[in-house]
């Protein structure tokens, strides 16, 4: 028979027990908190998306930063990391900069301020717009080594293939012609070896059978004929007056023409990538021609619009610039230096770019490219060909008198939708009994139009 203090100091060292593992449990399960707390900063960029990632950055960062290297604003790449390690800054902190920076500089914060300083005291934009989640892929995008997304992306990257080697113009069909060449020099050869050896052969038949060659006949020469025959020599002197006048006209009648001018300009810029490749519009850079005489020559400013942020261009365009003997990286260095831009700010010194101009028409010639382009809605290759397959832009059109007025002969007008032309319309179809009229039947071909 068991003593009752006995069962009461088994009660006690059992309640005892209890509470040392609940402590224990307790204590572990703060430490995995406090754990959890600590590294989670670390790990949430990679809850994001980095592709969905790449595309906000694209669209809302990279205007003013890079991922490796300063810009307008600092590198990016693991920007998250480096502020949590260096600084002890988490996420908190980071969304509110992203979302609205200068609030957070006006409420002290210290290294907000720093950064403010740092940079020229230019508060960063705010992306009140952004939710967690997007802020989040934005995030894991910097995070992300870039040759996970993109193998492509860099010679460094394991799974770079670099692009085949450009096709110099000895492949292209200079060799295959020289052989072309090589062989009719060959073949002319072996036959005029071929004529010799049977002129031999028949000399040595006739000095056989005792056959003399027949001597030839004394005859007048070419140029004493020529000359007794008055009618000859006439009708020779009206060819060679007519011949003459109609090359001198011809001469005469391109002076000023410039087909096919190509100068070489101060910085290369290649009308294939820009309109072509990229699908930039032409007026985007050329915006005087929508409402000027002239389309103008387009400010450094507006290279600059795009080129902050693109520095460097991808190695496959690199690949391309070879072919051509252009290193894209270099004019793009020239642009910085027109522009004084350091890569992250204007430093002032600027520079003005000589460039120089491809088409000219005379003084006396008139014309308006906004009454083109916009009245009558002339596209502007029109006029200055396949601009957007054009590595060198060059003079594709004459620009003479008569290219014009043929232009005005074989072009309608477009008169729908087009108030300016409704009136006239009405009258001069009623006058010529047609539905659609050219600029020539709308006084096109008047002189006064484009001559002062």
């Amino acid at each position: 028979m068991k003593k009752p203090y006995q069962s009461l100091e088994d009660n006690s060292t059992n309640n005892m027990k209890q509470v040392i593992y609940r402590n224990l449990t307790s204590k572990i399960l703060y430490l995995g908190f406090i754990l959890f707390l600590t590294f989670s900063t670390s790990i949430t960029a990679q809850d994001g998306d980095p592709a969905n990632g790449k595309s906000l950055f694209n669209a809302n960062c990279a205007a003013c930063h890079k991922l490796d290297k300063p810009m307008t604003g600092p590198a990016l790449r693991n920007v998250e990391t480096r502020l949590y390690e260096e600084e002890g800054l988490d996420r908190e902190w980071l969304n509110a900069w992203i979302r609205n920076s200068s609030a957070l500089i006006k409420s002290g914060d210290a290294y907000a301020n720093k950064i403010y300083a740092e940079w020229n005291n230019v508060a960063m934009t705010a992306f009140p717009q952004l939710d967690d989640q997007q802020i989040s892929d934005i995030l894991a995008y910097t995070a992300v080594d870039p040759c996970e997304l993109n193998p492509q992306s860099s010679p460094d990257c394991p799974g770079y293939i670099p692009p085949p080697p450009g096709n110099d113009q000895s492949d292209q069909g200079g060799i295959s012609n020289n052989l072309i060449l090589g062989a009719l020099a060959v073949l002319f050869a072996l036959l005029a070896m071929a004529l010799i050896l049977v002129k031999r052969t028949l000399n040595r038949f006739a000095e056989a059978k005792g056959i003399e060659a027949v001597a030839e006949t004394k005859r007048t020469p070419i140029w004493k004929a020529f000359v007794q025959n008055q009618f000859l020599v006439l009708v020779t002197a009206i060819f060679f007056l007519l011949a003459s006048g109609y090359f001198v006209y011809g001469y005469f009648m391109q002076v000023g023409i410039d087909q096919g001018y190509e100068p070489v300009q101060p910085i290369h810029y290649s009308h294939r990538i820009h309109a072509g490749d990229n699908g930039i519009d032409c007026k985007y850079c050329h915006s005087s021609a929508r409402v000027s005489k002239h389309s103008g020559i387009p400010s450094l400013n507006i290279c600059m619009n795009c080129h902050k942020s693109i520095g460097e261009v991808a190695p496959e365009t690199l690949a391309e610039g070879k072919e051509y003997g252009v290193d894209y990286n270099a004019e793009i260095q020239k642009l910085y230096d027109a522009v004084g831009w350091d890569g992250v700010a204007y430093t002032g010194d600027s520079k003005p770019v000589k460039w120089i101009r491809i088409h000219n028409l005379p003084d006396f010639a008139y014309f308006n490219h906004s009454q083109h382009v916009m009245v009558g809605g002339i596209e502007c290759q029109t006029c200055h060909g396949p601009v957007e397959e054009m590595e060198i832009m060059y003079q594709h059109s004459p620009l003479t008198m008569g290219w014009c007025i043929n232009c005005h002969r074989e072009t309608n007008v477009k008169v729908k939708d087009n108030a300016y032309y409704t009136k006239i319309h009405e009258q001069l179809s009623k006058k010529y009994g047609v539905e659609q009229l050219t600029a020539a039947q709308m006084g096109g071909l008047e002189c006064g139009k484009c001559h002062y």
